[in-house]
Order: structure tokens, then C-alpha cells, then sequence
């Protein structure tokens, strides 16, 4: 492997260390001004938050290293389609904000399975969501992240590989582990900054070498390394020569690498479940601090979408033809010696870039737009996975924690997050002919459509219940998961060594899979609600789009039990004020401080004004100024959509 160290010297690493001193200073102060002590303050950052962070913070935790790595990975193999799913983002997050938002708002929940639990009754769903979510975010988001992140540090320091990982999920832990979701949001909003700032000087200097956008069009599609023989055997043309249709976001039906019904109506499925039910995404969004901001918010996150076609998929398509032996190889041994894996080089496009063209100073601001990728969406997972495992998984377990042990178990479970995904690194690293963000999209295409499926029928349908949700999801996941098991069984391959996965398997692309598998997994549901008895409306009352401005009573579906659980809480929180009258040492204060546990506990509300509170966390009205303001953005927004897809169509 090529070890040329390129950051080392001091103008690089002074710009690299103000950056970290800048991030924990902004972390620091979050801790120090929000309320983290409570869960609703640690989790939902007080439900306080205005528009622009919100903005901010949907597009760092959307774009992690992985998409710097892995997008323009993709797009120097194949071209511009792969900004399609950029692009799609832009009218999810209208039907986020405007759709799905205020009814979570109405339902007042603060995690996703928390809404099905209320929509549905039962335990099972949302013990089962949860745990799919975290296995999730295992395999895709925070392992791909950390093994993008890895591969910029070793290409620019030299550093090993795992040292790499363990000094970049320090960094990170810190502060997600104490300061909760305000600290992540404001750390985000500084990380986007940066991240734009350093990409678009990137783009600047990627496109002045290549000489503009017609030269890239030119000499994009006569990039062909020049290594295509190994033993005596020659390549196929097909593995090594650009795509006739790289400059076409749309692509064949059949043949296309990028169908274009699969970009479409597949891609639309997951990035339903991605931009409308996943934790990630919504937590953001909870924390607005009314419906107006929340919805400007997921405007300013759709215009800043449009921003990595440009600053992420044509620059990765230019290292192709800047370096094109290495970015394009396909002799499995040069390969290995370029990038330490067979299967191809085209994850170092984006790294190698940065590391050639940029002079001292800059190159050690675009490392620190590296980490600030990496470290905002780890941040944002590390955070919206803790809140789904104390939330949804710990209160299972232990029915009366105190809300400090509630806070501590999330911490503790963060830790062991991150040791089982970097367990899973390898994996990530050879998977899906090394391209990164097909290996991401693909096991979403696998595991995400039934739950889609799910909270699209749950806000649209009132006549789904509970037995028709739980076996839709169970027949999407045993449909979704024969195929991953299957692919990663056979493996992948590479278009020199292509697997051997049976056609009727493997031959259909995932995109199209999440189409059949959205499918299967409507017809189970409704199917089965049809068959069985329907919930009545008192239970439902906000929780669905038809009874979403009903005034009357909702009866929660498991209210007796719940009742029983907040009376044991209330007497048990009384019993440990009373024991605990000790005065606790600076040693013990200093550690409260740090964990956020050293909060006061306010004076006990009473009933009128917990009545009054809970009213002001679910209101979804807006003064009507602001609503046509953020109404007409939204059309814009749609209309800039449109018009993308058909220009570069």
C-alpha cells in the first residue's frame, strides 16, 4: 500500500487541532447552557431548538464521511446517477415536515417505536423496531462511517487503520456521551459550516485542474487505466470503461446500473423510511421549537441537499480522471497495493483528491470537513440510538429506573455500540465491488421497505391494527433478510470475479427488490387488518392524518398499565429523596456536572400545570405569517426538485 504522508507539516496541523478545539468549545458550551439532566433535555435538547440548526443538523447527520467517500466512490465508477438519491432527499423532507412531523408532534412521543406503541398497543412492535433500528445502524450507518473516516486519516497520516478508528470514536464519544442532543445539534451546525466551506474550495480546485465541465464530460468518458491484464488474461471492457450513459441521471430499465423505476419508486421507499421514520432524522426535528421552525428547517436541510451533486459527485468523477490507474483499477493485485483491498480503489477517488490537490493549510482544512462528516452523523446515530435503547429497550427491562439511571444506561450503551461496529468494519470494507454506498443502499433496500410500509399506513389507514402491522413487518423481514443472507453468503464479487449468487436471487437489483418487498409487506399488513377487528377511534384520536385535529380524549390502548407504572414512579422517586439527604463531595458534584445528572430537580408540578406543559410539547399550531412563508418555500423547494431531475435527466 502507498504510505506518502502527506499531512505533516505545521500548517496543516495547527489548522487540524483549531478545529478540534473549536468543536469541543461549541460542545462545551451547549453542555454548559442547555438543560441535559433530564430526558426530555438530553434527548429532545428541551424541544427549543429554532430553525436554522435544525437545518443544519438534518443535512451533517444525512452527510457522513461515508457519503465523501462512498458517493463519489460511486460516481467514479459510474457517473452522475448516483446524485439522483441526493436529489430524491429534496421532496422527503417536504412530506417530513408538512406530513409526518405533526403527527409525532400531536402524538407527543420522543422516539419512533413510541409512536407505534401508542398507534398500535403492545409491546412487540416497538421492542422489535427498536432492536431492527440499532442492527441497522450497526451495519450501515456508524461501520461505514467509521471505515470512510479511517480510510481519509490513513491516506493522509499513514496512521494503521483500527488506530485511526479508536482515535476518531474518542473524540466523538466524548462529547455525544455528555452533552446530549443540544450539544450535537450546535456542534452539527459548526460542522456544516465547515463542511461546505472546505468542500466547495475543493470543487474549485478539482474542477480548475480537470478545465471545467464540458473538458470533465470529454475526458470522464476516455478515463480507462491502463493495467487490464493479469497472467494472461485480459479484462472484460465493460469493468474498466465508463458508462455511455454517465452524464444521464435516468438510466435503462433493464440494463442500466441505476435503473431508472428503481430511482424512482425504489429509491422513494427508502428514503421514506431514512427521512420520515427514521430516529436519526425525526429527533432533529422534534426539537424544533414550533411547526413553523420545524418545517423551515426541513426546507433549508432540501436546499443544502442539492449542494453534493456538485461539491461530492463530480469531484469524485474527476479524481477518476486525474488519477485515473488508481481510482479505476480492476487487476485485483494493483488494486490491493493502491488501496489494500482487491475488489477496487474507487472509495480512495474523494481521499486521493484532497491529499494531491490541495496545498498545505487547506489540505488540513479538508481533513478537518473529513471529520467534521464523520464525527456530526456518529454524533447524531450515538445519540437517537441511546434514546431508543433507554426509551424502547431499558424501561422493558428495569420497569422504575430513576431518570439518572436512565441517562447513564444510555451512556453505557453507546460504549458498546461502538465496540460491535467496529467488529464489523472488515465486512464493510470488501462488500458490494468496494463501493461504499452501494453496500449502505443495498441492506436498506433490504430491511427498511416494510418499515416504510408500517408508518405509512399507520398515519394514512386507520382501519391497520396491530396483528396486521407485527406480520407485515415479520414477512418483510424474513423476504428481506433471505436475500442479504444469501448475497453476503456468495458475496458480492467484482466485475472481474462475479459471484455466483442464483439469478433469481441476486440478479434483481435492490432497487427494484424494495419495490416487491414494500409490496408484499402492504398487502400482508392490510391483509391481515381486514381479517381482524379494527381499532376504535377513542384510542386513535391525533395518532392518524383523518383524527389528526379531533379535540376529545384520547384513551391510550395500554393506559391501565402505564397509570400503575407512573403511580410506582412517583412513590419510588419520593422514597429516593427522602434517603438521599447527604450533601455529595466536589469529586461527585464535578462528575454530576460532567454527566449532566447534577440538575435540580424542579418544584413538583401540579396537575393544571403538567396539563399546560404537555398541551405546549404537542402543539402544532402556527402564527399564519410564518405558515405561508414556509408553505410557499416548500413549493420552491418541489418546483428546484423537478426541475434538477429533468435537466440532468
Amino acid at each position: 500500500m502507498e504510505s506518502d504522508i502527506r499531512i505533516n507539516n505545521a500548517a496543516d496541523i495547527s489548522v487540524i487541532v483549531i478545529y478540534f478545539l473549536l468543536v469541543l468549545a461549541v460542545g462545551l458550551w451547549a453542555m454548559y447552557s442547555t438543560n441535559r439532566g433530564t430526558v426530555g433535555g438530553f434527548f429532545l435538547a428541551g424541544r427549543s431548538m429554532v430553525w436554522w440548526p435544525i437545518g443544519a443538523s438534518l443535512f451533517a447527520s444525512n452527510i457522513g464521511s461515508g457519503h465523501f467517500v462512498g458517493i463519489a466512490g460511486t460516481a467514479a465508477a459510474g457517473g452522475i446517477a448516483i446524485g439522483g438519491y441526493e436529489w430524491n432527499a429534496l421532496m422527503l423532507v417536504v412530506v417530513l415536515g408538512w406530513l409526518f412531523v405533526p403527527i409525532y408532534i400531536k402524538a407527543g412521543v420522543v422516539t419512533m417505536p413510541e409512536y407505534l406503541r401508542k398507534r398500535f398497543g403492545g409491546n412487540r412492535i416497538q421492542v422489535y423496531l427498536s432492536v431492527l433500528s440499532l442492527i441497522l445502524y450497526i451495519f450501515t450507518k456508524i461501520s461505514a462511517d467509521i471505515f470512510s473516516g479511517a480510510v481519509f486519516i490513513q491516506l493522509a497520516i499513514g496512521l494503521n487503520l483500527y488506530v485511526a478508528i479508536v482515535i476518531l470514536l474518542a473524540i466523538t464519544a466524548l462529547y455525544t456521551i455528555t452533552g446530549g442532543l443540544a450539544a450535537v445539534i450546535y456542534t452539527d451546525t459548526l460542522q456544516t459550516f465547515i463542511m461546505l466551506v472546505g468542500s466547495f474550495i475543493l470543487m474549485g480546485f478539482a474542477f480548475a485542474e480537470v478545465g471545467g465541465y464540458d473538458a470533465l464530460m470529454k475526458k470522464y468518458m476516455e478515463a480507462i487505466p491502463a493495467n487490464v491484464t493479469y497472467g494472461n488474461t485480459t479484462v472484460d471492457p465493460k469493468c474498466y470503461t465508463p458508462r455511455e450513459d454517465s452524464f444521464h441521471i435516468f438510466r435503462d430499465a433493464v440494463t442500466g446500473d441505476m435503473p431508472w423505476p428503481g430511482l424512482i419508486f425504489g429509491l422513494s421507499i427508502i428514503a421514506l423510511w431514512y427521512w420520515c421514520t427514521d430516529q436519526v432524522i425525526v429527533q432533529r426535528c422534534l426539537s424544533g421549537k414550533n411547526m413553523s421552525h420545524v418545517k423551515a428547517g426541513c426546507v433549508m436541510c432540501g436546499y443544502l441537499k442539492l449542494l453534493p451533486m456538485f461539491i461530492v459527485v463530480m469531484p469524485g468523477m474527476i479524481s477518476r480522471v486525474l488519477y485515473t490507474d488508481i481510482v479505476a483499477c480492476v487487476v485485483p493485485e494493483v488494486c490491493q497495493q493502491y488501496c489494500g483491498t482487491t475488489v477496487g480503489c474507487t472509495n480512495i477517488a474523494y481521499p486521493k483528491m484532497v491529499v494531491e490537490l490541495m496545498p498545505d493549510g487547506l489540505r488540513g482544512l479538508m481533513l478537518s470537513v473529513m471529520l467534521a462528516s464523520l464525527m456530526s452523523s456518529l454524533t447524531s446515530v450515538f445519540n437517537s440510538a441511546s434514546t431508543l435503547f433507554t426509551v424502547d429497550i431499558y424501561t422493558k427491562i428495569r420497569k422504575r429506573p430513576s431518570e439518572k439511571e436512565l441517562m447513564l444506561a444510555g451512556r453505557a450503551f453507546m460504549l458498546a455500540l461502538i465496540g460491535v461496529s467496529i467488529a464489523w468494519v472488515p465486512v464493510v470494507q470488501s462488500a458490494q465491488n468496494g463501493q461504499l454506498f452501494d453496500y449502505i443502499q443495498s441492506i436498506t433496500s433490504y430491511l427498511g421497505p416494510p418499515i416504510a410500509s408500517v408508518f405509512l399506513l399507520a398515519i394514512f389507514c386507520k382501519r391497520v391494527n396491530e396483528q396486521g402491522a407485527f406480520w407485515g413487518l415479520m414477512v418483510g423481514l424474513l423476504v428481506g433478510l433471505s436475500r442479504m443472507i444469501t448475497e453476503f453468503a456468495y458475496g458480492t464479487g467484482s466485475c472481474t470475479a462475479p459471484s455466483d449468487c442464483p439469478f433469481i436471487i441476486c440478479g434483481i437489483h435492490y432497487l427494484y427488490f424494495a419495490i416487491i418487498l414494500f409490496g408484499v409487506s402492504t398487502i400482508v399488513i392490510l391483509g391481515v387488518s381486514f381479517m381482524t377487528k379494527p381499532i376504535p377511534d377513542v384510542h386513535l384520536y391525533r395518532l392518524c392524518w383523518s383524527l389528526r385535529n379531533s379535540k376529545e380524549e384520547r384513551i391510550d390502548l395500554d393506559a391501565s398499565e402505564n397509570d400503575k407504572a407512573d403511580e410506582k414512579d412517583e412513590e419510588s422517586v419520593e422514597l429516593i429523596n427522602e434517603e438521599s439527604g447527604e450533601e455529595p463531595g466536589c469529586c461527585k458534584k464535578a462528575y454530576n456536572w460532567f454527566c449532566g445528572l447534577s440538575q435540580q430537580k424542579g418544584p413538583k408540578l401540579s396537575k393544571e400545570e403538567e396539563e399546560a406543559l404537555n398541551k405546549k410539547l404537542t402543539d402544532t399550531t402556527e402564527v399564519p405569517l410564518w405558515r405561508n412563508v414556509v408553505n410557499i418555500n416548500g413549493i420552491i423547494l418541489l418546483a428546484v426538485a423537478v426541475f434538477c431531475h429533468a435537466y440532468f435527466a
